[in-house]
């Protein structure tokens, strides 16, 4: 039996070591190169692109854009999001456009923010409150206690119910009745579960999106999107990331209440609409370009490359 301690031991305490590679603490600072080459342009075109924004959290040292196409920023009315919006002309087919971000980011725990946090008890589209999602919560929470604990409650219920899984049809759309349902999904579906069980208990619950920063090597490509939630206790707005705990267990604990410093916040909410808004209507949740032609989607590429830079004295 004591070997058998002693093993279990040594396996959660590797796992862990293993796990840690992928979160840096304190502070990370880095630069990140946000590109896209713009698509055979056949009519009139407009393009929407999602900026990072200054916050308490990651401050740009640089913050460049680089484009043969005219600019200007916009922003959505309810989250505030910054967005450049572009008009491509056919002369601009095949040319790019590239975003530099130099970054300092610090890992986020609970923290103030000014705002009314009530605004996010707000349902969304794939973001329901509703009798179902309530009874669902109140069983979660029934051993009561303040917002914090019920919140953790929650993250527990979530973990245990959803498994990180991207087979299939239907995940990655954030849609938190397909999560219940489904009880597998990516990112996007864990977090809007999360947030809807949380909002049907009257705890204030927001959404957002970015990259994470490898932490295992100091530069590359990174190959998509990240997202992750925050939700309102005690006067504070609380980190949490489900799907990050399911897939390292070892950091279950860690992911209630942090966000590492290995992140860049790139937008916030959902239902995001800007002005001018797209013939689409609002965006689901705002990661890559969105270019619209004659009215219809064209798609459009990005890509993401990093480099790790040293910590300022």
């Amino acid at each position: 039996m004591k070997k058998i301690i002693i093993l279990a031991a040594l396996v959660f305490a590797v796992n862990l070591i293993a796990a840690q590679k992928k979160i840096i603490r304190n502070t990370d600072r880095f630069e990140l190169i946000y590109s896209m080459t713009i698509p055979e342009i056949k009519g009139q075109a407009r393009l929407w692109v999602p900026l990072a924004s200054t916050d308490s959290h990651q401050h740009f040292e640089v913050l460049s854009v680089e484009s043969p196409v005219p600019w200007h920023k916009t922003r959505d009315k309810f989250h505030q999001n910054e967005i450049l919006v572009l008009n491509p002309t056919t002369d601009d087919s095949n040319k790019k456009i590239t975003i530099h971000y130099q970054v300092i980011r610090r890992e986020k725990i609970a923290h103030s923010e000014s705002g009314n946090p009530k605004r996010h008890l707000k349902a969304e589209k794939l973001v329901p409150n509703n009798e179902r999602f309530k009874q669902i919560g109140l069983q979660v929470t029934a051993k009561g206690g303040n917002d914090l604990v019920k919140g953790k409650a929650i993250y527990k219920h979530v973990l245990e119910h959803m498994r990180y899984d991207k087979s299939g049809k239907g995940w990655g759309r954030g849609d938190a009745l397909y999560a219940c349902d489904a009880r597998t999904g990516n990112c996007t579906d864990f977090h809007a579960y999360f947030i809807g069980l949380c909002r049907s208990v009257n705890i204030p619950a927001r959404f957002a999106i970015g990259f994470t920063i490898p932490a295992d090597v100091n530069s590359g490509a990174i190959g998509g999107y990240h997202c992750w939630a925050e939700f309102f206790a005690n006067n504070k707005w609380v980190p949490v990331d489900i799907s990050e705990a399911d897939k390292h267990p070892e950091l279950t604990e860690y992911y209630f209440g942090h966000h590492p410093a290995n992140r860049l916040e790139l937008s916030r909410g959902r239902d995001i609409l800007p002005q001018p808004a797209p013939e689409a209507g609002s965006f689901n949740y705002f990661f890559g370009p969105h270019l619209e032609v004659s009215g219809k989607e064209l798609p459009i590429k990005a890509t993401f490359e990093f480099k790790r830079l040293p910590l300022k004295n």
